[in-house]
């Protein structure tokens, strides 16, 4: 390996130079899915359009395409190309795996979106997967094939300048949710105000929901805390605690 790094040191100076670091992990669907489900009951909406921060190749966009394993039962359909499953440190309710929300549409806003139809982008979305995960490499795989088909609408622009525009084309056919699964911690803090203010903005106009990561209430920097938000009167909640990566999930409701 040093004799190949020294061997092609000008390509990968030339390289890391240009070329941003990538990350669609996809395993984090299955800490996502359950803040879905409990938004459509806290909501009574069944149709959701669902608009992604920093949606890299969208994939996080394709939960509903999954198939998921929780101790309290199954959720999605039995032919899917990709099954998820994790660690439960409290179980999620069985009742929220009865709710099947259904997705309108799919809008995901990123830098430099990777499409994964095309084997060169998918190759650099597996070059920054570390060395040895062959479980991550497959799932990125089976949420590739999910994709092709029919893939979500990706937006190539700042998040902070392309929310606005994005949150415009909401309809009352179905109830627009915005996911943050890491991009904010990105912005600096005068990006991260911009964005918060323009769901304010937004959510004081009509329905809207936002599902997000954020730092638990607790101040540990260990893991994320989920949170769901509703608009205009619904208020915030912090419903689980998760892995990074969403290995592990602590439902808390």
């Amino acid at each position: 390996m040093p004799e190949a790094i020294e061997r092609e040191a000008d390509f990968l100076r030339e390289y890391v130079g240009h070329v941003e670091i990538q990350t669609n992990e996809v395993q984090r669907a299955w800490a996502l899915l359950p803040c879905f489900l409990e938004l459509a009951r806290w909501s009574r909406s069944n149709r959701f359009d669902l608009v992604e921060l920093g949606t890299s190749a969208g994939l996080l966009l394709l939960w509903d395409r999954y198939r998921y394993r929780y101790a309290a039962g199954q959720w999605g359909g039995k032919g899917a190309a990709l099954d998820l499953t994790g660690e439960e440190r409290s179980a999620i309710p069985p009742e929220l795996l009865r709710i099947v929300p259904r997705v309108r549409r799919r809008v995901g806003i990123d830098r430099n979106p990777l499409d994964l139809r095309n084997p060169e982008d998918l190759l650099l979305l597996k070059s920054f997967v570390w060395a040895g995960q062959e479980e991550r490499l497959a799932r990125l795989d089976a949420a590739a094939a999910a994709l092709r088909d029919d893939p979500p609408e990706l937006v190539r622009g700042d998040i902070v300048e392309r929310l606005p525009a994005e949150l415009a084309h909401r309809s009352e056919e179905a109830l627009t949710v915005v996911l943050n699964s890491a991009a904010l911690g990105y912005l600096d803090e005068a990006g991260r105000k911009r964005v918060r203010d323009e769901l304010e903005r937004a959510g004081e106009a009509g329905p809207l929901a936002y599902v997000t990561t954020t730092r638990p209430a607790n101040g540990t920097d260990r893991h994320w805390a989920l949170a769901i938000e509703l608009w205009p009167e619904g208020g915030r909640r912090e419903v689980a605690y998760a892995d990074f990566h969403g290995a592990w999930l602590e439902w808390r409701g």
